[in-house]
């Protein structure tokens, strides 16, 4: 016991290593947690008391939990056995295909990480690209929600800015949990979107054990209170225009066990003067695929003007971006056993009702429908006309109706979407496309 025993330097290393390892791993690194942990407990126990929706215990569990919840969920043993036996494989090996599945779609949400960098990231990029307008009525709508529903905003997909522009007016609210497609499965992108709460969606997937993990992920965030925003449409539009909604999500929050817990949904429109990935999506809705070919280097070209333009002190925003939230309705208002479809339908319907008229969509819409050159006085006129004739009170409010018109008119002169000609203005003549895509986000008050 007491004999001299000689090692190599690097095996002696390597000893020295795992037992710092384990020491860690046994001793420090769980004291270490838990201080943080309870640190982290009082923040949002404070953070709780100034948010008009406080966060709920189901979004603050660990994510470990919340992933041995779902795989071992009755219905989801039950799809893994139906799994096992349809495809021929040992339940085991289905099981581990409903852990990875899990695993993929259960977010690791962090408070930190949403309200000190997520919130303000996406006020800054807001701000910085657009003069963001808001509906009047849009905090005392949210504040008129009984506190013990589950709030689910439906929106429609103009932008991936979207994301960005109801993150940041919803922030004094609570924290929203997305639903995000595979584009956001990058590392690292992918992290950080976890870290904000989001959770990735297969919208290719037709499985019966990935809908089935995906559901009651869904249905155990409703019926936690989890507040949650859905994109009825699926994906970006392609045309402007509200696009024919899906019954997945949906389908799952009607399928919920809420008990006494109601659910009230908020519809939520969106609209831009300008979308910044509308030629890839123009492009993609002529060709009649929705495989954008954005290349990344296209992107950080971009970018890296964008910013150049910034620091030179030249850059200027792309118009306006508006959100304008509807008046919540309830779950219950629709029956004791509501119709998704019925429910689809009426929310997309609210969402038109409250879709903002923004300036250059308007603007749009009418050099695309005259037969002659229009002066700075006739495009005034008409745009007055048009605000008049639109069945909705959903415009944005100007100061300088002149000057606005005039911003309007700058903004498609500068990106040659219509030119001067004597006479006037009219439409560029290979720029159709891109006045209609504009111009079909507001063709609805028009043409019914």
């Amino acid at each position: 016991m007491t004999q001299v025993v000689e090692l190599p330097l690097w095996l002696f290393v390597v000893i020295l290593l795992f037992a710092a390892v384990t020491a860690l791993s046994h001793f420090l690194l769980p004291s270490v947690r838990w201080f943080f942990r309870r640190r982290l407990e009082r923040a949002v126990e404070r953070l709780n008391k100034r948010l008009t929706r406080p966060i709920e215990p189901f979004k603050l569990a660990r994510r470990h939990d919340m992933i041995q919840r779902l795989i071992y969920d009755p219905q989801v043993s039950q799809a893994i056995s139906d799994h096992a036996r349809k495809e021929g494989v040992p339940e085991n090996v289905a099981f581990q295909q409903a852990s990875r599945y899990a695993r993929e779609i259960v977010p690791s949400f962090s408070a930190f990480a949403y309200f000190s960098f997520g919130i303000r990231l996406a006020r800054f990029l807001a701000n910085a690209l657009y003069e963001v307008r808001t509906g009047k009525e849009n905090a005392a709508l949210i504040k008129s929600i009984p506190s013990d529903a589950t709030v689910i905003f439906v929106m429609n997909h103009r932008s991936n800015m979207d994301y960005m522009l109801v993150t940041y007016l919803a922030g004094e609210a609570s924290a929203l949990s997305y639903a995000v497609g595979e584009w956001a499965r990058v590392w690292p992108l992918s992290r950080l979107i976890k870290s904000m709460g989001a959770y990735f969606i297969r919208r290719k997937s037709r499985g019966a054990l990935y809908r089935r993990v995906l559901a009651r992920y869904v249905q155990l965030a409703t019926e936690g209170g989890v507040t949650q925003a859905i994109f009825p449409e699926g994906g970006l539009s392609l045309d402007g225009k509200l696009m024919p909604p899906k019954m997945g999500l949906l389908g799952y929050v009607l399928d919920a066990k809420l008990a006494d817990r109601d659910v009230v949904f908020v519809p939520v429109a969106i609209n831009y003067d300008r979308v910044l990935e509308d030629r890839v999506l123009i492009e993609a809705g002529r060709t009649g695929t929705r495989r954008f070919r954005a290349r990344i280097s296209v992107i950080l070209i971009f970018i890296l003007r964008k910013t150049w333009l910034r620091i030179r002190g030249k850059f200027l925003r792309f118009g306006e971006a508006a959100v304008v939230f509807g008046e919540p309705v309830r779950l219950r208002d629709y029956g004791v056993s509501p119709d998704v479809n019925g429910l689809a339908q009426d929310l997309m319907h609210r969402i038109a009702q409250e879709m903002p008229l923004l300036f250059v969509p308007l603007m749009a819409r009418i050099v695309l429908e005259a037969k002659a050159p229009l002066t700075a006085d006739a495009l005034e006129t008409e745009m007055a006309r048009m605000l008049e004739r639109a069945s909705t009170s959903v415009s944005v409010p100007h100061d300088d109706f002149a000057g606005a018109v005039s911003k309007a008119r700058e903004h498609l002169l500068q990106r040659g979407m219509i030119e001067t000609v004597q006479g006037g203005f009219v439409s560029a003549s290979d720029e159709e496309p891109a006045l209609t895509f504009y111009a079909n986000s507001i063709a609805h008050f028009f043409d019914a």
